[in-house]
Parts: C-alpha cells; structure tokens; sequence
C-alpha cells in the first residue's frame, strides 16, 4: 500500500503504477481529490476505482464528486473499519468476475485455473508456477497496463528483494512458451517506463475463430 503527503505526489504516482483502488482526500495540497478523480476519469484508460473522503456532507458535494468519476464517498469522520470495508468493497468490485467454471478460453488458448494447466489449440504447454500465474493475470487483464510493482505484488508479494530481470524474464519465458504473437490473438507488448500489457488482437464481435488482424 502506498501513502502521498499531497495531491502532486499521487498524480505522478498514478502515471507510473498501477492502482486497484485509491483513497483521496478532498482538501489534499498540491491537488486536490476531486481534481485527482477528474483527471483519472478523464486521462486513464484504466482508471482505478476512487474513493473520496471528506468532511463535506452536502448531497451537491457527494453528486458532484461521483458525478466527476469516484466509485464511493466517505464523509468524515468515520470508523477505519468501515473505511476498510468500503476499500475491500470497491476491490471486490474491480476484480474479475467469479469464475464459475474451470476453465477460461481465449480464443486459441484455454486457462485451467484449478490444474494451474494452459492450452493452446487442445496441447498443454509447459509452464512454471510462477510462469502460470504471470500469464493468468495476464488474460485477467486483458488490453490494460500494468505497472511492474503491481505484477510483481500479484505474483511475488514482496517486490522489495526481487530484481527487474525476474520479472523481464518470466515475461519473456511466458511470451515465448504461449506463442503470443499478433497473428495467435495476444500479444505481451513492453509499455516503456511502466511496466507491460496483453493485447488482444481479435476484432470487437469476433468469434475468435476467424481471421486476427495484425498490428
């Protein structure tokens, strides 16, 4: 979890990580957190679920913040259990939905989440552990950026004593066991100074089972 003293500091953050939820205060210095939430909705494809918490109670206050992009409103002052449990919700909300069944297809490929297995075209590949995790979060996020701190809290846990060409590596191994190329449907492309992201190259209403358009 990451802490900002202001506003500036947070914007910057924003730009270079990847974020499931964020907590601003209104009056936050440097900018505040109706500005961070605008400029999120506005500036992010991926913008992360913001809670606003403030002092204001004024129902035009709480319209305008969800109005301007938060997912939630907190009016102070309030319990930290029940700040929590509005963070934990709004999580819960930005996950992937359940997965009900077994497996996950991705046009050529299936994801067997319980024997930790993926196939491309029917045939199991080969994969680490860790090798299964990268490439499943990978599919979970399809066509959104993620930071390397995000994927290595994901997959490692602890980012503080792993180094970059862990990561860099597994990648690597993942892109290259699975065949990600454009002209197989998804692609791990490198999104410089931030971290990675999994394209999908199928056309919207493609039933996976026609052409790939290349990049």
């Amino acid at each position: 979890m990451d802490r900002f003293r202001n506003g500036r500091d947070l914007l910057i953050s924003l730009k270079r990580e990847t974020y499931d939820v964020v907590l601003v205060d209104w009056n936050m210095p440097g900018a505040t957190g109706l500005e961070i939430v605008s400029w999120g909705a506005d500036s992010l494809e991926h913008p992360p679920a913001f809670i606003l918490i403030t002092s204001r109670s004024e129902k035009a206050d709480i319209v305008k913040g969800l109005e301007r992009g938060a997912s939630d409103y907190i009016v102070k002052p309030e319990s930290e259990e029940v700040i929590v449990a509005r963070i934990e919700a709004a999580a819960r909300r930005r996950a992937p939905a359940a997965k009900t069944e077994r497996y996950q297809t991705f046009g050529r490929y299936r994801v067997d989440g319980q024997e930790t297995v993926i196939e491309r075209d029917g045939e199991p590949i080969k994969l680490t552990a860790k090798e299964f995790k990268v490439a499943a979060l990978f599919f979970d996020n399809l066509n959104r950026p993620l930071s390397r701190s995000y994927i290595f809290s994901q997959i490692w846990g602890n980012m503080g004593d792993i180094a970059t060409r862990t990561l860099d590596m597994h990648v690597s191994r993942v892109r290259s066991k699975l065949e990600l190329r454009p002209h197989n449907g998804f692609a791990i492309q490198t999104v410089f100074g931030f971290g990675y992201r999994m394209n999908s190259f199928f056309d919207e209403g493609d039933d996976n089972d026609g052409e790939v358009a290349e990049s």
